[in-house]
């Protein structure tokens, strides 16, 4: 396809027309969530971020983040593999299956969990019983975390696996080698980038997941709240300054994997 270099007035335009766009949704209010941060001197500041409560919301938010990508990866390889590898009555259904929390509302998320786990539920003498507790608590944050995240890395995969083939992997297999040398050896050398650019963007959400995390959590301080709850707490409760605080932590998070995202985008395209 030819591309367009010339200088005329339309390229100006659409340049003009995103670059105002970008800074009114994106940058500005960016900047303004920093500065507000700030506003009241870098000793309030500190003090927000380094209350207990942010202390928890945040150590909060980095363990279900990562319980929810690395459980989501190891899905995420199972079923790209299966979907590019293998044909089977009910493939279509799984690959709608996975693409489920793309269409579906966090906040309805967070109500089927409740519906599964919760009080009515006839599962929940049995789970009472053994201890265990979702609704109002970690697992259910996670349970819910997980869902809305997990088709990030598959649908990165699956991609790259059509366009790789099999041929090679159906080589190494007649030479001998087993399965996991041809995954190590020959399939994730090809994959290697999309799973980190799945895992990066699969993480971001996982951070920022406020919906269903909100239904399932309870709202309990310092105990249930991750970083998106912590600050609407602090929002409604008039505290500006301490929301603000927090949520600039929150927007560095995101800028950090940002950066992160444009190095492997780069490291992809090097490579290929």
């Amino acid at each position: 396809m030819k591309v367009r270099k010339n200088s005329g007035a339309a390229k100006w335009i659409l340049i003009g027309i995103s670059a105002v766009f970008l800074t009114v949704m994106l940058i500005l209010p960016l900047i303004y969530v920093v500065f507000t941060a700030f506003e009241e001197g870098v000793g309030v500041f500190l003090t927000a971020v380094t209350d207990e409560y942010a202390r928890k919301a945040v150590g909060l938010t980095l363990e279900v983040t990562v319980i929810a990508v690395f459980i989501n990866t190891v899905f995420g390889i199972f079923a790209s593999f299966c979907l590019t590898r293998f044909e089977f009555r009910g493939k279509k259904v799984l690959s709608a299956m996975i693409d489920l929390p793309f269409t579906v509302s966090p906040i309805i998320a967070g109500l089927i969990y409740v519906l599964t786990f919760g009080r009515q539920s006839a599962l929940y003498p049995y789970l009472q019983g053994a201890g265990i507790k979702i609704i109002f608590a970690v697992p259910g944050i996670v349970l819910a975390t997980i869902f809305v995240t997990f088709p990030f890395i598959s649908r990165e995969l699956i991609p790259v696996l059509n366009a790789q083939g099999t041929e090679e992997e159906e080589a190494a297999a007649l030479m001998g080698a087993n399965g996991f040398t041809i995954f190590r050896k020959i399939t994730f050398p090809h994959i290697k980038w999309a799973l980190l650019y799945g895992i990066v963007l699969c993480t971001a959400r996982a951070m920022g997941e406020f919906g269903a995390v909100s239904v399932l959590s309870g709202h309990l301080r310092g105990k249930t709240n991750t970083m998106p709850l912590y600050i609407e707490l602090l929002y409604q409760g008039y505290d500006f300054t301490g929301a603000f605080a927090v949520s600039s932590l929150l927007v560095c998070m995101a800028v950090m994997i940002l950066i992160l995202r444009s190095i492997l985008e780069y490291q992809g395209k090097k490579d290929a």
